[in-house]
C-alpha cells in the first residue's frame, strides 16, 4: 500500500465515521424529552360527509351482471 496517502481518509475510515455519526445523531434525538400536544379535531364539513352513493343506471348493470339481485332480500 502507498504511504503517501495517509492525509485522505480512505473507504474503511469514511464508513467507520459514518457509522459513528449515526450513533451520535440518536443518541442526541433520544435524549430529548418528548413532549405531547393536544390533539386537534378534524371538522369534515358537509360536502364531505353527504351521501354520495347513488343506484344509478351502470351500478344496477354491475350488480345484474355479478349475481347480485340473488342475494336480494325481497
Amino acid at each position: 500500500m502507498r504511504d503517501d496517502r495517509k492525509d485522505e481518509m480512505g473507504r474503511r475510515h469514511f464508513f467507520r465515521a459514518l457509522g459513528g455519526g449515526s450513533v451520535a445523531a440518536a443518541a442526541v434525538i433520544t435524549a430529548q424529552p418528548m413532549i405531547a400536544t393536544p390533539a386537534q379535531a378534524y371538522d369534515p364539513g358537509a360536502d364531505e360527509t353527504k351521501a354520495r352513493y347513488r343506484e344509478s343506471d351502470h351500478v344496477k348493470a354491475f350488480y345484474r351482471t355479478n349475481g347480485y339481485e340473488t342475494l336480494k332480500k325481497n
